[in-house]
């Protein structure tokens, strides 16, 4: 609270200097290009200062108290092409919009990684924007899943609820994930649990891919995935929306229900959600045992914007009570098995009830997550500060003993304190100039449970920068410099086993003999030097051409220096190695932009070479098997060298006439072992672990708008996603096995149902994924790796994906006048 306090006394004095000087205001009319007929209900959108409002009946809009400067505003309504502009702010200024009712499509706008909001096809940096329309029209269990048809990027899956992204085939804490542009920080480096967000509350999704290192710091050496939340009111309205879904897989059941205002620039808004799923099913294991989940979600964010800018509030809770499952089965019918005491002598067959069950087993995760930020725009100088504060803690606790199913094994408690600070400089002759200084403080305690991977640490990054922009006419400059560092400390660790709790303990005071000395006391300073140049250069309206040349950096993470014991939930017994080094990598990138009446075609290549690259390889015995430190647990340890990833993704949308899309996309990466000594290199070592198979989509969609039939932003479409066979796996030591290729048949429908005055009163969706119940396993899913016999001669080994999934969603959105 006293963090809170300080930083609010900081804002008011900072805005208090900001208020002296002159408000502006913007006004104008919205109108069809071709009959000059107002559009009403059109958005006007103001993406760096996030305000929004709706024009009227007459296509009239208006912003009042806004700061000065030039601001880059978008207008959009559906069924014509969005129009964007850079406009002056000053008193009085007026600009109206002519919207065209065409088929070609406008480049979107995004504000992740820039200096200031810019149209993607005008940036040099590799970014994907994926909207609000593609997440509410996918299938997904969660936020990750979603965007994990985007070309490029894809999800390591410990089961429907749990995922992590990744980006060209890089995950982990090498990719940043953040909400509203404040870091997302809980336990990264683990394999099974996801990201601490409420998909319900992400209204678009902006992806970088390649190095961002260069504005966000270590972590973000593969990318960032920035997940944006609903954003407020427009002014002097109240919206909200009440939802509801099923799902016939795992029958899950939820729901969710927001409501927010807007008066006079002052903002407010609520978000409670909440879902439940019992075990997952497919053609091969049946229900799988162990993959039931609930979790709870709650949000409260509220805000000002004056003349002086925009500070913004925002205070979250998720709450997840999350089921892991350990693969084991009888060795005779292979049905699931389940461990019903602390010493797993002998594992009874899990009943046709206890697998069709909500109930959470007391063997689980149960992970919470508290956020709060505070998030601030202030014209000071002629140009803009920002500064944003969060505050965040991730308690993750992992029940694995049944017989004490109130003590926690792994009992993890991460507190972080982030900071981020940028003034952006007034433009100069055409130049954008933005510098900054970001970075945390972390304090992880481990103590308070009964299994040991990691010790309790400590880190403190700081990190400035500088960003420089260019605009000459059809050319777009872009580059920057940052170097970081981070203070890293471990504290060292005694340990004692009880032969009668199963359970490990910490050994406290100077007594330590006979006690296990399992981590000792480590502290280092990290520092490395990022940066970036790149180049757009727009030959048309339709075609572009960008290059962009990034270096990256990341200090190596908790789990990669120090592990040292067994992780629950994954079967493995992780170590770790103090004698690494930061990672750096260099990446270069081409892409292509080519749009028109009737396709848009995108096209991008790249190259990451990364030195001191840390990856995980299994430890095997002398004899060849595995080599165990604790039964049932296979020991891994992380490795250094270097790696060349490359590849490419292309996506081509062919609309003949404007409701008709047929769209496709393409993408693939390598991933080299090119450390290894020429002499010892050979087809089981030669390739990266964790690298996904080429894969793509095709989808056909019908847009469907009847308004004769109260019909409004309707579709209907099916889809074919494949993935090829990945058989360049790292096979040395068992490490990664090879996965067959497949293809999933998915397809859906929804509309929008309107009363006579044209007002949505309800949407309705379906949608299924893997309609032909396909058994597959992803190659990024770690249960393909769960098999407790895998000499067994029977075909299927380890657990499969999800088979058919058919989900029903009911939205209802509210909109009044206040």
């Amino acid at each position: 609270m006293k963090y809170f306090v300080f930083s609010f006394l900081i804002i008011c004095s900072v805005a208090a200097e900001a208020q002296r000087s002159p408000g502006s205001s913007l006004t104008g009319v919205i109108t069809d290009k071709k009959t000059g007929k107002p559009l009403p209900n059109a958005t006007i959108s103001i993406p760096d200062l996030k305000l929004g409002t709706v024009a009227d009946s007459l296509g009239h809009y208006a912003f009042l108290n806004l700061p000065n400067g030039s601001f880059l505003v978008e207008a959009h309504v559906v069924g014509y092409t969005s129009t964007t502009r850079t406009i002056r702010f000053a008193p009085g200024a007026s600009a109206d919009f002519q919207l065209a009712d065409e088929t070609i499509e406008e480049s979107p706008i995004v504000i992740t990684g820039t200096s200031k909001a810019i149209q993607i096809v005008r940036n040099p940096v590799p970014i994907v924007a994926i909207s609000h329309d593609f997440l509410t029209n996918n299938l997904s269990t969660n936020v990750i899943d979603a965007i994990a048809k985007v070309p490029g990027v894809n999800a390591l899956t410990t089961g429907p609820n749990v995922s992590k992204p990744f980006i060209r085939g890089l995950g982990y804490n090498r990719i940043l994930t953040l909400f509203d542009g404040v870091r997302q920080e809980g336990q990264q480096w683990g394999d099974e649990h996801g990201i601490e967000v409420d998909q319900n509350g992400v209204d678009r999704v902006e992806v970088i891919k390649g190095p961002a290192s260069l504005t966000y710091g270590s972590d973000a050496l593969a990318g960032v995935v920035n997940l944006i939340p609903t954003p407020p009111a427009p002014e002097g309205k109240m919206v909200g929306d009440v939802a509801a879904n099923f799902e016939s897989n795992n029958g899950e059941y939820g729901g969710t229900a927001m409501l927010g205002a807007t008066k006079h620039g002052f903002e407010w808004m609520g978000r409670v959600s909440y879902k439940r799923a019992k075990n997952y099913q497919d053609p091969v294991d049946g229900r799988v045992y162990n993959t039931a989940f609930e979790e709870k979600d709650a949000n409260l964010s509220l805000g000002l914007h004056k003349k002086w800018g925009y500070s913004h509030l925002n205070l979250s809770i998720y709450d997840d009570l999350q089921e892991i499952p350990d693969g084991s089965r009888d060795s005779a019918t292979r049905q699931f098995t389940k461990q019903i005491t602390d010493a797993d002598t002998v594992r009874p067959i899990v009943t046709p009830q206890e697998l069709n069950s909500y109930a959470i087993t007391p063997l689980h995760q149960h992970v919470q997550h508290y956020r709060g930020y505070i998030a601030n725009n202030f014209t000071i100088g002629g140009g803009r500060l920002t500064v944003n504060i969060g505050a965040q803690r991730s308690v993750r606790r992992e029940y694995n003993r049944p017989q004490q199913p109130d003590t926690a094994g792994l009992f993890l408690e991460l507190n972080t304190y982030s900071y981020d600070i940028k003034y952006f400089f007034p433009e100069y002759g055409g130049w954008n100039i933005t510098a900054g200084l970001n970075g945390m403080y972390q304090d992880n305690k481990v103590t308070r449970g009964t299994d040991f991977i990691i010790p309790n640490y400590t880190q403190f990054d700081i990190g400035p920068f500088a960003m420089i922009k260019k605009t000459f006419n059809k050319l777009d400059i872009a580059g920057g410099v940052r170097f970081d560092s981070r203070s890293f400390h471990n504290q060292g660790m005694y340990t004692w086993t009880s032969p009668t709790t199963y359970g490990t303990y910490p050994v406290n005071g100077a007594d330590t003999v006979g006690a296990d000395h399992t981590f000792s006391n480590y502290s280092h300073v990290f520092t490395g030097v990022s940066g970036s140049l790149g180049a757009t250069y727009n030959f048309s309206q339709q075609f572009s051409i960008k290059f962009n040349l990034a270096r990256g950096y990341r200090a190596p993470n908790i789990s990669e220096i120090s592990a040292n014991g067994v992780h629950p939930g994954t079967n493995i017994y992780q170590i770790g190695n103090p004698g690494f080094k930061p990672e750096f990598s260099f990446q270069e990138d081409l892409g292509l932009t080519y749009m028109s009446h009737y396709v848009v075609v995108t096209f991008s290549v790249f190259n990451n070479v990364i030195s001191n690259y840390i990856f995980n390889q299994r430890v095997l015995n002398a004899e060849g098997q595995d080599s165990v430190i604790v039964p049932g647990n296979q020991t891994f340890k992380f490795q250094q060298g270097k790696a060349d990833l490359f590849g490419g993704e292309l996506s081509v949308d062919i609309h003949p006439f404007k409701r008709l899309h047929f769209e496709n996309s393409l993408s693939t990466v390598y991933g080299l072992n090119v450390g290894l000594d020429p002499k010892l290199r050979n087809d089981s070592n030669k390739y990266l672990p964790q690298i996904p198979p080429m894969h793509g989509t095709s989808e056909l969609r019908y847009d469907i708008n009847v308004p004769s039939a109260r019909l409004r932003d309707g579709f209907v479409k099916v889809q074919l996603a494949y993935y090829a066979s990945q058989n360049e796996v790292y096979l040395q030591d068992n490490t990664e096995t090879r996965t067959p290729g497949y293809a999933l048949l998915n397809a859906g429908l929804g509309t929008g149902v309107t009363n006579s005055r044209g007002r949505v009163l309800f949407n309705v969706y379906v949608m299924g994924n893997n309609l032909l119940n396909k058994a597959y396993q992803d190659h990024l899913s770690r249960l393909k790796y769960f098999e407790f016999y895998p000499t067994d001669p029977r075909p299927y080994h380890g657990i499969y994906n999800m088979g058919r999934n058919i989900e029903f969603k009911i939205d209802v959105p509210l909109n009044w006048s206040i």
